[in-house]
Formats: C-alpha cells, sequence, structure tokens
C-alpha cells in the first residue's frame, strides 16, 4: 500500500483524504473548465493539454490533472468558518489557475520534459507558447475573482495578487541559487516559503473569506496553509532525490540531475561533514553525472543526515501548522478533514 493511501485512511471520522482530494475535483472541475473554455483557442489548445482534458492532437484526454490540493483547501477552509463549498468554487478555481500558471514556467525554467506521466507543454508546443499560456492563466484567475460576484472579491483579489508577487519572488530566488555556490539553508527556507508556502497560505485565506470568515479566523487559516506549504515542499525536495519515478512521474533523481539547489541538498552541503564536501565536487562539476553518480549524490545527502532532518522539519512545521488551525476554532468536519489533507501533504509518495 502507498503512503498516498496510508494517509487517506488515517484516523478519524468522515470522508478520506483521497475522497476529498476527488470530491474537490468534482466541485470545481466544471467551474475550471468553464473558465479556460473562455480564452482564444490557440491557448486552450496548450492548457486543455496541461490540465491533461486533451492529447497532443487535440483530441478529448482523461490524464493525471494533479491532485487538486489547493482547491481542497480553500473549499474546506470555507466550510471550516461556516460558509459553503458551493460559495468557495470561484475561489478555488482562481487558486487553481494559477497553481498552473507556475508549473508550465516552472516546467520551462527547469527544462522538465515530463509531469503526470506526459512530455510537458512546453515539450509539445514550444517555450513561447507554453510561456503565454501561463500568463493567460494568470490573468484568467483574477477574471474569475472579479467576475465571482462575492461582497469580498476586491480583497480576494489583492490577497492572491500578493501572493503571486511572493510565488515570483521564490522562483527568482530560486533561479539566483542555480548560479551561486554559497547558498545557506536559511535563504533556502525563505525561498519556498515564498514559492509554495505563499500560494498554499492564500488558498485557505480565499476560503475562509468566500466563507464569511473572521479576520482573525482568515489570520489564522493563512498561517495554516503557509506552514503547511513549506513542509510540503520539504516533502516535495525529497521526492525530488528519493521518489519513485513511476509513482512522481519525473526521472529519478531529478533535482540532483539539475544540481537543484533543494532544501535537502542544501542542508547536505552546509553540513561541514566529509559527505558534505565531497558532494559539494559533484555539485560543482560541469559535465552532466552519471546515473552512479547521481545515486552516489543521493547517497551523501542521506548520510549527512539531511534526509532525517528535512522530514523531521516538515513533521514539525505539520504541527505548527494544525496549532494554527485550533486557533481558527474551524467548525466540524472540515477542521478534521483540513487535518488529514495536511497529514497527507506530508507523508505522501507523489
Amino acid at each position: 500500500m502507498s503512503t498516498l493511501q496510508h494517509a487517506s485512511q488515517a484516523a478519524g471520522a468522515g470522508r478520506s483524504a483521497q475522497q476529498l482530494l476527488a470530491w474537490s475535483r468534482d466541485q470545481v472541475e466544471p467551474a475550471l473548465r468553464a473558465a479556460v473554455g473562455s480564452m482564444p483557442l490557440a491557448t486552450q489548445r496548450i492548457t486543455n493539454y496541461h490540465f491533461g482534458w486533451e492529447d497532443e492532437e487535440g483530441a478529448p484526454a482523461n490524464a493525471d490533472g494533479g491532485k487538486a490540493l489547493r482547491p481542497a483547501l480553500v473549499l474546506l477552509a470555507s466550510q471550516a468558518v461556516g460558509g459553503t463549498a458551493e460559495a468557495a468554487v470561484p475561489a478555488a478555481v482562481a487558486v487553481e489557475l494559477v497553481h498552473n500558471f507556475s508549473l508550465l514556467h516552472d516546467d520551462v525554467m527547469d527544462c522538465d520534459l515530463t509531469r503526470r506521466h506526459r512530455a510537458t507543454a512546453w515539450s509539445v508546443f514550444g517555450l513561447g507558447p507554453a510561456i503565454l499560456a501561463g500568463d493567460a492563466l494568470l490573468s484568467l484567475a483574477f477574471d474569475v475573482l472579479v467576475d465571482s460576484g462575492n461582497s469580498r472579491a476586491d480583497e480576494a483579489a489583492r490577497m492572491l495578487g500578493a501572493a503571486v508577487q511572493e510565488l515570483v519572488d521564490g522562483q527568482l530566488s530560486d533561479s539566483h541559487f542555480e548560479t551561486r555556490d554559497d547558498v545557506v539553508l536559511s535563504e533556502c527556507v525563505r525561498m519556498a516559503q515564498l514559492k509554495t508556502g505563499a500560494l498554499l497560505g492564500c488558498s485557505t485565506a480565499l476560503g475562509a473569506l468566500f466563507g464569511g470568515g473572521r479576520t482573525e479566523q482568515v489570520d489564522h487559516l493563512r498561517l495554516y496553509g503557509e506552514d503547511l506549504g513549506l513542509a510540503y515542499q520539504y516533502v516535495d525536495d525529497l521526492l525530488g532525490i528519493w521518489g519513485d519515478p513511476k509513482v512522481t512521474g519525473k526521472p529519478v533523481h531529478s533535482d540532483l540531475r539539475r544540481r537543484k539547489k533543494s532544501l535537502p541538498a542544501i542542508a547536505a552541503l552546509t553540513s561541514e561533514t566529509e559527505a558534505g564536501r565531497e558532494l559539494a565536487v559533484l555539485y560543482h562539476r560541469k559535465n552532466e553525472l552519471s546515473d552512479d553518480e547521481l545515486a552516489r549524490a543521493a547517497d551523501l545527502i542521506e548520510a549527512t543526515g539531511a534526509r532525517e532532518q528535512s522530514q523531521l522539519q516538515a513533521d514539525a512545521l505539520l504541527t505548527d501548522s494544525l496549532g494554527e488551525l485550533a486557533s481558527a476554532r474551524a467548525l466540524e468536519p472540515a477542521a478534521g478533514e483540513l487535518e488529514q489533507l495536511a497529514r497527507l501533504a506530508t507523508r505522501r509518495d507523489r
């Protein structure tokens, strides 16, 4: 049984984590498809492929469209403050559009050839078209919020805009790290907070906003999402090194192949251990690393204790996240379901 299945069967009443993600997709996908369907046809072709709705030739497809974690957080946050999932669907669509804008650009920046077990959009349609499709999704996200009719739509748009600025700042830092040999762990953590934590925090804050939550509830649920986002990135970075390609949909040792300055890699490189120094020699090589060298790099990171340290940090952030959830005085069953999703995000295999 996979980690995903174990997490989805966590103790507690109500729907499992897998059921919650499936419910979120069912709630949000019709509105998401309608929003994307309002775009020009040339852009739709790329975005429909990226979302898994069409193949390279434009024929209908049913490929993996991702976990839909962020929309689920939006809908449950609305319910947690006494609102309805239906009221928060526009916010969930907006967040999913922004997330996929970032994925389209991220694949280009990282030169990734596969995502979700398929060729990336840029490798099929070209660099420029994929970048422009991402730009179109970003613009559409704000249209969806403004057109929602929610009385707090303007506040929501400003909140989403701030999160996008932080996300871009984090992406820029991540990009700059590639040309630096002096990156320290605190910088890497801050980058992850911006790159991943900001949008997850915005997801739960927007849900609480559309659900009519009080200001303090919106703030606590935002912090819940931000802590969860950083924990999520720790786990994502672990999967980028040790994840099973058959499950993750990415090549084995994908982050090491690019000498990516991920959280466990930086923790190892700055560990002042013999293993860390040997890893630095591999990371500073100009030529491409062989499969044996990539496996050795993964072993060296583990030897420094960085793999265990990263998982412990993810676990500690989960505890902090659940503390913020409790402070928000979230209503059941949404509170318990938000806890389930948090535990899933920090103990997963893809």
